[in-house]
């Protein structure tokens, strides 16, 4: 029953990703749909860091104590200033291990 559900699964991803991404089919999206779907990358970004960074054993920790929030800080400063993905990956998981 596992392997049927995660067959089902890898299949129904795979037919949602074929249907916008294959040119030859006549399936296209608004220009209104398309900015629209533009804001789910970062929403669903945000929604897995967010409590990560923030809630440390259970509370809202937003002191410099919180090793996770210094290297989200570092990250996010580096990605906006070098616009390097490589460099701020791992600069800010040195860091992490560095201050962890």
């Amino acid at each position: 029953m596992i392997w049927l559900t995660i067959i089902s699964m890898a299949a129904l991803v795979f037919a949602s990703r074929y249907l916008f991404l294959e040119p030859k089919l006549p399936v296209r999206l608004s220009k209104n749909t398309l900015t629209f779907l533009s804001y789910s990358a970062p929403a669903v970004l945000t929604a897995i860091f967010a409590p990560i960074v923030f809630i440390q054993e259970g509370k809202l920790d937003l002191s410099l104590d919180n090793s996770y929030l210094i290297c989200a800080i570092v990250a996010t400063i580096l990605a906006y200033t070098t616009r390097n993905v490589l460099l701020t990956t791992l600069v800010s998981m040195g860091l992490f291990f560095i201050i962890h």
